[in-house]
């Protein structure tokens, strides 16, 4: 006669590797089961090495997105730009990115995620690479090489999170979606430089719906899912919310620095800078504000979205909006207190940056169990479009454009400069206000829109 643990699931394997326990369930006879090791080649340690790679990827992937913020004012004093010139960089990238993903997202739904995964990632590494030896009469190069770099990410951005669905059910899938999204805040540290590296996918994918080595297929268009997507009521106000959250992130990410440096120039704390590299701490300091808050921040919302989801429904866009809530009233009052005290600015920057972390996870998650399978790709696609265009492609160039115009209302001075910066910079807080009416609108329908995605 067998052993009682000769069957034993190989589900259970995969649980205890996710959730560090000690693989050894009771066995029926109430006698209990030796520990089994899991063998290499198992679909759990498949599976882990995958999200590895994933989680890597990541990580380079938005060291490269925050690129220019982090060396704002290299940048500005290298190529003598304008507050607009400067921000117009961040919107030619994200302007790229956004339209790429629509693009990237139909071939998603529909061919192999892992060659188009690895195309993309090759291709902005390569260009990467070569916009580093651009110089300073060149800045128009710049400029393109920044927008086919957004290209390139598109294509991580949509379909990275397709393949993690497909790997784990929705209890698993939240814990790591949110060990993914924690490289978000951590790529954003990088201050100098990038090392990019070319990746390439290996191993077989086996989703929960789809064939290894079969091109994926669909018996709608995209128009079809376009105008099913626009139907659900869920996927459109969480969608929104997801605007805000870009559009205050990509403000952020690429002023805070030079807003610091005005509020310290007002106060006589630093000279003006005049030598060639401006070695202001500020970046530094902020990246390390990003990386601390963003871990904690998104390790916190999907630790409370997995437990406060078992108690309610609507779980899930309500902490969105709570977060966005008071991440406004934080990044207000940051504004508020700048010129008289850095250190109480940066602590509520530090509070403001915290509960927008919250969210990346979560909404993730929101999309994947609103959407149907076969729509995902396409509705990731869909998200990374809206968020941008009305988002942080326009953000970034809109608050450097409203400083132009306000410090060409007065003589320049040192507290002009400040003071108009930290004018259009308040736009971000009600902007963010705005977002958590959007996922309190999420809440109203997504019980139903949930339920509709799991019909068969």
């Amino acid at each position: 006669m067998e052993p009682p643990c000769a069957h034993e699931d190989t589900g259970l394997q995969l649980q205890a590797l996710l959730e560090g326990q000690n693989y050894g369930a009771a066995a029926g006879d109430g006698t209990r089961c030796p520990a089994v090791p899991v063998p290499r080649n198992s679909p759990a340690v498949r599976n882990c090495l995958v999200v590895a790679v994933l989680c890597f990827g990541n990580f380079i992937n938005f060291m490269d997105w925050f690129l220019v913020p982090g060396i704002v004012l290299d940048i500005q004093k290298y190529f003598g730009l304008s507050d607009g010139k400067t921000g117009l960089l961040q919107t030619v990238f994200t302007l790229c990115y956004m339209l790429a993903a629509p693009i990237f997202g139909y071939l998603g739904d529909r061919y192999n995620r892992k060659i188009i995964l690895g195309a993309g990632i090759l291709f902005w590494s390569g260009v990467t690479l070569g916009s580093s030896f651009i110089t300073e009469s060149y800045y128009r190069i710049f400029v393109l090489s920044r927008g086919l770099v957004g290209i390139g990410t598109a294509s991580y951005s949509t379909i990275a999170p397709t393949i993690i669905a497909d790997l784990f059910e929705e209890g698993k899938r939240t814990t790591v979606l949110s060990i993914f999204y924690i490289f978000i805040p951590v790529g954003r540290i990088q201050r100098r430089t990038a090392r990019h590296r070319a990746l390439s996918i290996s191993g077989t994918r086996r989703g929960a719906h789809e064939t290894p080595g079969v091109p994926r297929t669909t018996k709608t268009t995209w128009c079809q899912d376009v105008g099913s997507l626009a139907k659900n009521c869920s996927f459109v106000w969480s969608s929104l919310g997801l605007t805000a959250m870009a559009f205050v992130t990509g403000a952020l990410g690429m002023w805070v620095p030079l807003f610091l440096y005005r509020a310290q120039l007002v106060q006589g704390i630093v000279p003006p800078c005049l030598q060639e590299s401006c070695n202001s701490s500020n970046s530094l300091i902020f990246g390390g504000i990003t990386v601390g808050t963003g871990i904690v921040g998104v390790i916190a919302g999907a630790e409370a979205a997995r437990r406060l989801r078992k108690m309610y429904n609507k779980a899930d866009p309500l902490i969105c909006a709570t977060s966005m809530f008071i991440s406004a009233l934080c990044l207000y009052t940051a504004l508020m207190v700048a010129q008289t005290s850095i250190l109480s600015t940066f602590i509520f920057i530090a509070f403001g940056e915290l509960f927008l972390s919250v969210n990346w996870a979560v909404v993730t998650d929101i999309l994947l169990y609103v959407v149907t399978p076969r729509r995902q790709s396409t509705a990731i696609a869909l998200q990374i479009l809206l968020s941008h265009l009305l988002g942080d492609a326009g953000s970034p160039y809109l608050i450097g454009a409203i400083s132009n115009a306000l410090q060409a209302q007065g003589a320049p001075s040192f507290q002009s400069s400040f003071q108009s910066i930290q004018s259009s910079f308040a736009i971000c807080a009600f902007v963010g206000a705005f977002g958590g009416a959007f996922f309190l609108l999420t809440s109203l329908y997504i019980e139903g829109d949930r339920r509709e995605a799991e019909r068969p």
